[in-house]
């Protein structure tokens, strides 16, 4: 199974040490060697949102390929699995990439969450007005003395740009291509099914799945456990539970056919403390063992053990 790109390595392949220290950074395209340097297909663990001003190439993500040949912004996301192939020499514009502890719940709202930053979904590349373009270049140049600063709530000050540079985004599609909830439950519903989706792919067995409860998503979401249930059923008829229990049994027939782990690892990175508990779960699900599952697809050149 294809893991991840870190962020570690992201750097690396561009010949640059990452910089451990901040949630949030920010570059110039053409100081990052973004002219030779090609990403192959693959998702990223960090949220990334580059800004063309000069320079040619070609973005693949999902299953569209869309030639770049003018001044573009596209926003990307660890679940987006994307390429880019540049193929002019003269390149610029920035770029900015930031982790999950950046994001948190006040940068991702409501309104902004069904923005290009978050959907997996519609639209990721823009091409800005001239007006737009001169904005969002202002914007970033604020982002890179921020920064620098030695302000104590730069960051929260940093997401407040992101935040502009997202709505201007926004301005530039049709209002038709967003998803408008009539009301608090469909509200509810879809932050609560993103969230949920957020947590995958599992990539190795050292990334452990941290939302496993409906009050443990009630809590991330600041509403009550009720609340949720309530929505959720009213919405598409199934209990959070339901939810989460569906999900993690999908993506446990996924890593037992595709990944050579045993089930110990299997049940570890899916929050079983103990692949007992792990092994009654998916029977419970499917109505046979991990094992017996594995046996069935026939995707298993090693001998696991229960």
């Amino acid at each position: 199974m294809k893991r991840k790109e870190t962020i570690n390595e992201f750097y690396a392949n561009h010949g640059k040490e990452y910089p451990k220290a901040g949630q949030f950074n920010i570059y110039r395209r053409e100081e990052f060697a973004c002219d030779s340097t090609s990403l192959p297909p693959n998702r990223r663990d960090f949220y990334k949102i580059s800004m063309i001003t000069k320079g040619t190439g070609i973005i693949s993500y999902a299953d569209k390929a869309i030639k770049i040949d003018r001044p573009s912004i596209t926003f990307l996301n660890p679940l987006i699995p994307y390429s880019w192939e540049p193929n002019s020499e003269d390149q610029a514009g920035y770029f900015c990439l930031f982790t999950e502890d950046f994001v948190k719940t006040a940068l991702k709202n409501e309104s902004l969450s069904q923005s290009p930053l978050f959907k997996v979904g519609g639209n990721q590349v823009f091409f800005p007005s001239d007006e737009s373009l001169k904005l969002l270049k202002n914007v970033f140049e604020s982002m890179f003395r921020e920064i620098k600063s030695e302000y104590t709530n730069k960051y929260d000050l940093l997401r407040s740009y992101v935040q502009i540079i997202i709505h201007e985004a926004m301005k530039m599609q049709p209002p038709e291509t967003f998803y408008q909830p009539v009301n608090a439950s469909e509200r509810t519903t879809t932050l609560f099914l993103e969230l949920l989706e957020r947590q995958f792919p599992i990539d190795a067995p050292s990334q452990i799945m941290k939302l496993k409860t409906a009050n443990e998503f009630a809590v991330q979401l600041n509403v009550h456990t009720n609340t949720l249930n309530r929505a959720l059923k009213e919405s598409t008829g199934k209990t959070t539970t339901e939810w989460i229990a569906e999900r993690m049994t999908k993506e446990a027939k996924a890593l037992l056919q595709f990944s050579n782990w045993d089930i110990a690892e299997v049940a570890y990175s899916l929050g079983f403390e103990h692949s007992s508990n792990f092994i009654t779960f998916f029977k419970k699900q499917t109505d046979i063992t991990p094992l017996q599952f594995r046996k069935e697809i026939g995707a298993s050149n090693f001998q696991p053990v229960e």
